[in-house]
């Protein structure tokens, strides 16, 4: 007889599992993802269930920009016309051999994702789906040259990225599909890394994300353990550090680092062996690989004492408009170590605050505020992504705020309506029912 206790036990481990999903389909709906990976993924039987994932994400109106590679493909025929290979610095030498190798592999590889994806995935949970796939063009390349004596030959790099034609894919709903190619004006072919053209082209559609599927779980540190998370800089000194990382990451994790130097605000190594990788990584709380931000503005710090007066009169003009409560000089200096600012050639142009409810696991997110003459420059969204990593570093497992105007700005980012009745205790017992401020929760997303 069917056991009934794990059958509801199943029951509801699905269904707080697609609880905890939603806030994170709603913030990435409308968001560009780019997703490179090698030609070992495709070769790999796993491979057509990677690409349900990647039809199912294209379902919830995330924007997909896939880059894939051809290595084992292009040396495989190498092999078999008993054809020489040589790698400088971990790139091929392309001569004319090896070009003829490179245009049947990527040609190849692109029409097998091709077929996987858009006939709709028989057989698979995205039956019926019709998902259409755009190639092309577009990716313009130069010759490589010749670098310390050697000459590349049809070795080549990146010189532009055709966006607005991508944009137009994209925009149609279609995904686009990047080869390890590109093309001259004069009609020549060339050999790329998928790497350098991924980073590429998320620099060039602005993408919220950059995805790099890999050998291994992820960047651990000296005792094997997967760090979850790194800022920008605290990658930048991990490259330049002494300690040796393994060969299959030192590529990935240098393309993270200069896809968030270019702008992507997070780029993410995710084991490509692991099965769901890519959605665990993507729709929970902690993830399954490591997670590399972007510190955008180098003028933000943690708040000091000295600050008080700088945070007051940025405050000041939001509270005398009513979006903001009053805040006495001795509130804020008593709170001033929860206090995020972003300060410009010494001016505070921006803050907000975490005040942490240990007790309930979760953490306010509070005076939000940017001067007049930066917003729209982004500062607000490199707030949030500070207090949501001070948030996890703090144990938090939510965000919860108040307000009265800008309810819109706190959706769009992966906040979702509440009640009063949400908040915890201690704070319920201070909401001021005459100012009616929306309340607003968040999972702590990655």
């Amino acid at each position: 007889m069917p056991d009934k206790t794990q059958d509801k036990k199943e029951m509801q481990q699905f269904v707080d599992g697609f609880r905890q999903s939603a806030p994170y389909i709603n913030a990435f709906r409308g968001r560009t993802f780019v997703i490179v990976f090698g030609g070992e993924v495709v070769a790999d039987k796993q491979f057509a269930t990677l690409t349900h994932d990647l039809a199912l994400l294209n379902s919830l109106g995330i924007r997909l920009l896939l880059v894939h590679g051809a290595r084992p493909q292009i040396e495989q025929r190498l092999r078999a016309r008993k054809s020489s290979f040589k790698y400088v610095n971990g790139l091929r030498i392309t001569d004319d051999a090896a070009l003829a190798c490179v245009k049947e592999a990527s040609g190849t590889v692109r029409l097998e994702i091709e077929a996987l994806l858009s006939m709709g995935l028989a057989n698979s949970p995205m039956a019926g789906a019709r998902i259409r796939v755009a190639s092309g063009n577009f990716v313009t390349a130069r010759p490589l040259g010749i670098r310390d004596g050697v000459d590349h030959l049809h070795t080549g790099e990146v010189r532009r990225i055709d966006h607005e034609a991508i944009e137009h894919q994209l925009n149609d709903g279609a995904i686009v599909l990047l080869s390890p190619t590109g093309y001259s004006p004069t009609g020549e072919i060339f050999n790329l890394t998928a790497l350098e053209v991924a980073t590429a082209a998320a620099a060039a559609v602005k993408a919220d994300k950059l995805i790099c599927l890999v050998d291994g779980k992820g960047l651990l540190d000296s005792r094997k353990r997967l760090l979850r998370q790194l800022t920008l800089s605290e990658a930048e000194a991990t490259l330049s550090g002494r300690r040796k990382l393994p060969v299959e990451i030192i590529e990935p994790f240098k393309a993270a680092v200069q896809a968030c130097r270019n702008g992507t605000q997070r780029a993410h190594l995710i084991d490509r062996h692991r099965d769901g990788a890519l959605l665990q990584e993507l729709f929970t709380r902690d993830g399954v690989g490591t997670l590399i931000t972007a510190d955008e503005y180098e003028g933000m710090r943690r708040a000091t004492i000295d600050d008080v007066g700088g945070i007051l009169a940025l405050i000041e003009p939001q509270e005398a408009a009513g979006l903001l409560v009053r805040r006495s000089r001795e509130n804020i200096e008593m709170e001033i170590s929860d206090f995020t600012i972003v300060e410009r050639d010494g001016m505070i142009i921006a803050c907000a605050a975490l005040h942490p409810l240990c007790d309930n696991a979760v953490g306010e997110l509070a005076c939000l505020v940017v001067h007049a003459n930066y917003q729209g420059m982004g500062y607000g969204d490199s707030l949030l992504n500070a207090i949501e990593r001070s948030a996890t570093e703090q144990g938090l497992s939510q965000l919860f705020t108040l307000t009265t105007r800008a309810a819109h700005w706190f959706r769009e980012r992966g906040f979702v309506n509440s009640d009063v009745k949400s908040l915890p205790v201690k704070r319920r017992e201070l909401y001021n029912l005459q100012r009616n401020s929306k309340v607003l929760l968040k999972p702590i997303s990655r």
